[in-house]
């Protein structure tokens, strides 16, 4: 016999939403009594997605509620007591609470490699017990709202609209939605999170409705007398010029006498280009200028781009799969590196110079030119700096860019304090407005899809001085980085 979901489709997200070594590291940190040990953790990511220029900054509201929410719940203790953890350790994660503080870029912020994103301070315990859930949310949020800002591109004012419920990886278009819309889309199809983010809810029709209906006439009649206010007619099902665009002028006609306007019709399948041309000139013959043609199937920035390339007259864009998947990379590289702990300076080594951490409490730095945009440089220094005057390459030697004369704005900003909201975040679309507003200050080398311009990311010298010391000591043998000795910038 089938039982019954225990909790439902949707999935209560308490602290066990974590890796079995975020839990096991917290075990051994305990018993070794270093429970109370102060750390830093860095949130960043390596590549740009997409063979890209930048990646857009989402997921940050819901990354905060999960951490103000983190808990263990009764079933999640019995669930671990059972994993044979220690009595004395579920005892402590029973009250267990997130009481660390975070500072971060602004949501719809533009990001870049190897710079911090969000800097995560507490005790050792808390700030590793959280890096799963912050990677879920924030590496996926900004993989969907990157996509979706370079189709936002594409797109230039035309609207977008995300169609990509039904081929998400399950419940992740959910939040995929909610990120489109920081990166620039208009509206969704998914009704669940247009209620519960503010979203507008978007739709027309599906085939199976013309196909239900003895003619493809009386199913558009049929449809504009449901929905005479929101009409839009899928006019593909059998036949998009001989049929459905003449199909759709007469219901629009017989709305017209009614006092009613036909919205649009919606093309599907076929040579889009040339239907959305042909369709275009059978409505403006038939009096019917502005009805406004839709377009979808496997729509991606590529496409569409060449669509307007080709003059298409399409004013919205259904898209959906390769929106939602982040397709062709499917994942943002993000992660989540320890920087400071018990009051000393640490770093990762590795054999991809690339992989090598940069180590303390840093801040971020935004160079600005004499026109107030982006100058395409980003600084890394440690926190206490005030004043970076020339960068260098994190893994170049001898590379280096001056900043002298320019203005440069901190990124970095408290969000969280002692496990407490330090203010309420911005509404979904101020922070769809912030990022428009931050992508018009990224000169446009930046944003084309072949071969965009690179963002310098460097660091500051002080912190190159402490990394390479850091790197001998490591190599040497001699004073780890967590020996007093490198305790010193």
């Amino acid at each position: 016999m089938l039982m019954p979901m225990r909790k439902g489709l949707m999935i209560d997200i308490t602290a066990t939403y974590t890796d079995q070594y975020e839990l096991t590291m917290g075990q051994a940190y305990f018993l070794a009594g270093r429970k109370d040990q102060r750390a830093t953790f860095d949130y960043f990511y390596r590549k740009t997605p997409f063979n890209g220029g930048y990646a857009v900054f989402a997921g940050l509201p819901d990354a905060l509620a999960a951490l103000a929410h983190f808990r263990f719940d009764h079933e999640d203790l019995a669930f671990l007591r059972a994993q044979g953890f220690h009595r004395d350790y579920l005892a402590y994660l029973e009250n267990f609470r997130f009481t660390g503080t975070l500072c971060a870029c602004r949501e719809g912020d533009l990001i870049f490699p190897a710079a911090p994103i969000v800097r995560v301070q507490g005790t050792l315990i808390e700030a590793q017990l959280v890096e799963t859930v912050l990677l879920n949310i924030l590496n996926f949020q900004s993989l969907i709202a990157t996509k979706a800002s370079r189709m936002r591109i594409a797109a230039k004012e035309g609207m977008l609209i995300d169609f990509g419920l039904r081929r998400a990886q399950a419940l992740g278009g959910y939040h995929a939605s909610r990120a489109a819309v920081v990166g620039g889309f208009d509206a969704t199809s998914n009704v669940r999170a247009a209620r519960d983010f503010n979203l507008r809810p978007s739709g027309t029709m599906a085939h199976s409705y013309v196909q239900s209906h003895e003619s493809e006439l009386t199913a558009f009649r049929s449809f504009a007398e449901a929905r005479p206010d929101d009409c839009v007619l899928l006019v593909d099902t059998y036949d998009t010029l001989h049929s459905g665009v003449p199909n759709a002028i007469i219901v629009a006609r017989e709305m017209a006498k009614k006092g009613q306007r036909l919205k649009g019709i919606r093309l599907d399948s076929g040579d889009l280009a040339y239907l959305a041309k042909r369709s275009r000139a059978m409505l403006d013959a038939a009096g019917l200028p502005d009805v406004q043609i839709a377009a979808s199937n496997q729509l991606d920035e590529y496409v569409i781009k060449s669509l307007l390339d080709q003059q298409a007259p399409i004013d919205v864009f259904g898209v959906g799969t390769s929106l939602v998947t982040g397709q062709p990379d499917a994942a943002l590289d993000g992660v989540y590196k320890l920087a400071h702990v018990d009051g000393k300076p640490v770093i990762k080594l590795s054999e991809n110079e690339s992989k090598i951490t940069l180590p303390h409490q840093k801040q971020v730095w935004r160079a600005y030119d004499d026109q107030g945009a982006f100058l395409g440089a980003d600084a890394v220094g440690l926190d206490d700096e005030e004043n970076i005057p020339i960068m260098h390459h994190p893994f170049v030697p001898h590379k280096s860019f001056a900043l002298e004369g320019h203005t440069t704005e901190p990124l970095l900003h408290r969000v969280m304090q002692n496990g407490l909201l330090t203010s309420d975040p911005p509404s979904l679309p101020q922070t769809a407005q912030y990022c428009r507003e931050r992508l018009a200050l990224l000169p446009v080398e930046y944003k084309r899809f072949d071969n965009p311009h690179i963002y310098k990311v460097g660091i500051s010298t002080k912190l190159k001085t402490l990394r390479d010391r850091l790197i001998a000591q490591y190599k040497m043998g001699k004073d780890a980085p967590g020996s007093p000795s490198a305790n010193t910038p």
